[in-house]
């Protein structure tokens, strides 16, 4: 069996939030919560939940950008859960991460040519003419003129630069790239676009995603598995075509009902479930299940008892006292 590119064990993320001068003093926020995860060489594991139920946080932490406060993370076989920055670097090559918005994670002082030229000179002891003879076949490589490289960030549209960011993270040929929300700020005709350059790079170069989104379709057409967090914790996580078909988890449904039916026949057939109340505070998680004060289904059981990720019968792996469509 090939061993995972990536792991992390009961991985958690704490921050410290207040003040000691203020009435509430300081508080701990349960960012990311015992999130145990295997991701495989060559898959596409889609992240996906409401918005702040940390997602990105643990993208974050995956690419050791955050700390870890508890917990274990592997990658290509070694821990590195307290490796120093120094000790990271040689990591870094391997790892590496496109963001949401593509304007802010660009330096609007420099011109591209020296954006995705960086890390060239940071890791690898190439003179100038390779560089930029690098640089060049970059840009061609996400759909951009060798012509672009003497911009500013400012002179390109926001899909523009999101390849631009995209030739960044591919420059020193890595095996992970970690995407949080790369699609979202864009239009929809756009989001297409960069989903087809990202799935025609993972071929062509042999990439591996974590691929973070909000966005269920786009989700559905890119990953292989998905994994779906609430409040910090993954409550399901199965292939994608398995998820979407018969969702196992309470929330999932929730979540796969709020997606358009292009279909005005089968959209007419499906039951919309609206989720009631408020996401609960990160701050003072409720006892037991996290879901339970919005889960219709809730029992005594759930309110007391946490539920823990156990495999189904059906192949998926599922956080909940009462699966849909099997027993624990």
């Amino acid at each position: 069996m090939t061993a995972p590119l990536l792991e992390t064990r009961n991985l958690s993320k704490q921050f410290i939030v207040g003040s000691r001068f203020s009435s509430l003093g300081l508080r701990v926020v349960h960012a990311v919560d015992n999130v145990s995860l295997k991701i495989m060489p060559g898959e596409t594991v889609g992240l996906v939940g409401e918005s702040g139920c940390g997602k990105s946080t643990l993208g974050r932490c995956i690419t050791r950008l955050y700390d870890i406060t508890a917990g274990e993370l592997y990658f290509e076989g070694v821990d590195i859960s307290d490796k120093s920055m120094r000790q990271m670097r040689p990591l870094r090559r391997r790892m590496q991460m496109v963001f949401q918005d593509p304007y802010a994670s660009l330096n609007p002082r420099r011109r591209v040519r020296d954006l995705i030229a960086e890390p060239l000179r940071v890791h690898l002891n190439l003179g100038e003419t390779e560089v930029r003879e690098r640089v060049s076949k970059l840009l061609d490589v996400v759909g951009l003129s060798p012509d672009h490289m003497e911009r500013f960030p400012h002179e390109f549209s926001g899909g523009q630069r999101q390849r631009i960011g995209i030739a960044r993270a591919i420059a020193l040929e890595p095996s992970l790239i970690v995407a949080d929300e790369p699609v979202s700020a864009l239009d929809v005709s756009v989001q297409a676009q960069i989903v087809n350059l990202l799935a025609d790079l993972q071929e062509r170069l042999s990439l591996t995603y974590v691929f973070i989104a909000h966005d269920l379709s786009v989700v559905r057409q890119i990953s292989t598995r998905i994994a779906v967090m609430y409040l910090g914790s993954i409550v399901e996580l199965g292939l994608a075509r398995d998820i979407f078909a018969r969702p196992s988890h309470p929330y999932t449904q929730a979540l796969i009902s709020a997606v358009p039916q292009p279909d005005l026949k089968r959209a007419g057939e499906r039951k919309r479930i609206i989720l009631t109340g408020d996401v609960p505070s990160p701050i003072d998680p409720p006892q037991g299940c996290r879901f339970h004060p919005r889960c219709i289904y809730a029992t005594d059981k759930c309110r007391k008892e946490r539920p823990i990720l156990l495999p189904l019968p059906n192949g998926r792996t599922v956080a909940c006292h009462y699966p849909l469509n099997g027993t624990v």
